[in-house]
């Protein structure tokens, strides 16, 4: 494991997600209470709704040509025809545009809250990944420390998140942490919080946990990330920390 700044040199994080923001903010305390990291993932809301927006304009101008055209040609098949046409361009247009205009959502760690710090930036590598979604982990510096990727077919039994190394060797799985309780949710929800959604932390090669992320039963989103398990911490507490928020927000949780 490479060197890591001090906030990173334990194996349990404390999160608690800010109620009622505008940003998905976290605040990462030690078990003492300290508080050590600040963590923020903007919506971006003005620029998501811009983006619809234009995504509306584009497929507006496609539908409004579309009409001129059939008006054009007159009364007949041939209008039918391209109305229909028309009206799936202008749908395919504003859906490109839309994605094409909608912002990067990236996930930055800090030192504290002035946020004059960042530690480590978590990149969402393209806008739009209908099936696998990858993220990727650097430093302040610019250097990568791993990947992230989700399968969103696999999601829907159960959901898994593989973590890479830069040379995208597997280094770390983060599961549901039961196929069965995996699937009750997908009925049931998360039952008033019986059900709530945890995962534990595995080699890749291997059964044997190394740590866990786990939603505490609380009216507040407040997490804990237990890597007391990788005795040899051969996971680098960044990585970890930064995997355990992604499985929060990167979930929709």
């Amino acid at each position: 494991m490479p060197p890591a700044a001090p906030p990173f040199d334990r194996d349990t994080y404390l999160l608690r997600q800010k109620f009622l923001a505008v940003q998905e903010n976290y605040d990462v305390w030690d078990e003492t209470g300290e508080t050590i990291l600040f963590i923020e993932r903007p919506r971006l809301v003005v620029h998501s709704a811009l983006a619809i927006l234009g995504g509306l304009g584009v497929g507006g101008i496609v539908l409004y040509l579309t009409v001129a055209l059939a008006n054009a040609v007159g009364p007949g098949g041939a209008d039918a025809v391209i109305v229909l046409l028309g009206t799936l361009a202008a749908g395919a247009a504003f859906v490109a545009t839309a994605i094409a205009l909608s912002p990067l959502r990236h996930l930055t760690i800090y030192r504290d809250r002035t946020k004059a710090e960042p530690i480590l930036t978590v990149f969402q590598d393209k806008r739009f990944q209908p099936i696998v979604r990858t993220f990727t982990v650097r430093t302040a510096d610019g250097v990568p420390l791993g990947r992230f990727r989700k399968n969103n077919v696999i999601a829907i039994l159960r959901k898994e998140w593989l973590c890479t190394d830069p040379n995208g060797r597997p280094i770390l799985l983060a599961q549901e942490d039961s196929p069965i309780r995996a699937l009750l949710r997908r009925f049931l929800g998360p039952a008033f919080g019986a059900l709530r959604t945890n995962f534990t932390f595995q080699h890749p090669d291997s059964d044997v946990v190394v740590g866990e992320f786990n939603r505490q039963l609380t009216i507040l989103d407040r997490y804990v990330l237990d890597m007391t398990q990788d005795i040899n911490r051969r996971i680098d507490r960044r990585v970890a920390l930064a995997l355990g928020v992604m499985l929060d927000t990167g979930e929709r949780r």
